[in-house]
């Protein structure tokens, strides 16, 4: 009887005595590992809406910067009346001799009634004025609105109930209405009344007052929100141990603000971009002949029954920003805070 055959299956290995076991593999880049900033990017690019909306604000801002670059490669500039050397651009009642408002490959936009400006580079240099006026009136605003509703909140008492007192006064006030009655005042003050005032001086005022104005709703909403953080327990940790009420306001109250601040402030710039339209339409902002969004719409109301060109083109660009802006606004508002959308 033969004996049975020895195994030639390997045995299983043994750990040696001490051996370091091996290191879990790191976990994989899943969504719960990625920081709030990232996330909201990730969801603001999965909107279509908002990465063309965002296109277009980019392209007005960069037109607006490089307006000059553009008017000087173009050849022309806003403030040439070019039919005073060349009375055959406009016909016998002073509006353009060509159709369509004179536009031709020379005067790509045609050119305007009566003084024949050039209408692409006076609409270049007037979107350069309306977003730097509005974009400057943004920044201040809501560098006001941030620190006095912070200060109020954070601090509360007498401090809150006043700040509380002066914000719903200034929402109050018909905006409109006490711009058209104010701006002339605030000219009064720096400029004798039968004086010219300069373009600077009109563009600070016209900061100056939106902010004055505009702050007041951001201050309340940062107020609401303070009220409610300052209560919250990192808070109180900080306070133990020892933190000073600058260190709590900037490392633990702002950080949990950033949302509501970017939200209202792309809610703000479009806001001002039509107020100082508004007012530049009155005849209480910029005036004529500096370029300007409601300039050109102002000049262009008094010929558009028989030429609406020069109206058609400032009107149509400036809907399309503000639209643009506003829906940019409000997928960023999406993108920051998701249960707010429905």
């Amino acid at each position: 009887m033969t004996s049975p055959m020895p195994s030639t299956a390997p045995l299983p290995a043994v750990a040696e005595i001490g051996a370091v076991p091996p290191a879990p593999s790191a976990p994989s880049r899943s969504g719960s590992s990625r920081s709030p900033g990232r996330l909201a990017w990730l969801r603001f690019k999965r909107d279509r809406t908002g990465v063309i909306s965002a296109g277009v604000v980019i392209f007005f801002f960069v037109i607006a910067i490089g307006a000059p670059l553009i008017a000087k490669l173009y050849g022309k500039n806003p403030y040439t009346t070019y039919a005073s050397s060349r009375p055959e651009l406009l016909n016998a009642f002073s509006y353009p001799a060509g159709p369509k408002g004179g536009m031709s490959s020379e005067f790509w936009f045609g050119i305007e009634p009566q003084l024949g400006r050039d209408v692409f580079t006076f609409l270049l240099y007037g979107i350069r004025t309306s977003l730097g006026i509005a974009t400057a009136a943004t920044l201040l605003t809501t560098v006001l609105g941030v620190v006095i509703g912070v200060v109020a909140g954070y601090l509360g008492g007498r401090t809150d109930y006043f700040v509380g007192r002066v914000i719903d006064i200034l929402l109050s006030f018909p905006s409109t209405l006490f711009f058209i009655a104010f701006m002339p005042v605030v000219y009064g003050v720096f400029v004798a009344p039968n004086d010219n005032i300069p373009t600077g001086l009109r563009a600070t005022a016209l900061i100056l007052v939106l902010s004055a104005f505009g702050w007041a709703a951001m201050a309340r909403l940062l107020r609401g929100q303070v009220l409610g953080l300052r209560e919250r327990e990192f808070v109180d940790a900080a306070k133990v141990t020892g933190a000073s009420p600058r260190r709590i306001v900037f490392k633990e109250l702002l950080p949990n603000l950033w949302t509501p601040i970017i939200i209202q402030s792309t809610l703000l710039l479009p806001t001002f971009v039509t107020t100082e339209a508004g007012l530049a339409f009155l005849g209480v902002g910029i005036i004529d002949p500096t370029p300007d969004w409601g300039v050109m719409i102002q000049r262009g109301a008094q010929f558009y029954t028989q030429d609406i060109t020069f109206m058609l083109f400032p009107g149509l660009s400036m809907v399309i920003f503000v639209l643009a802006f506003n829906l940019l606004g409000d997928s960023v508002r999406d993108a920051l805070d998701p249960k707010s959308k429905r």
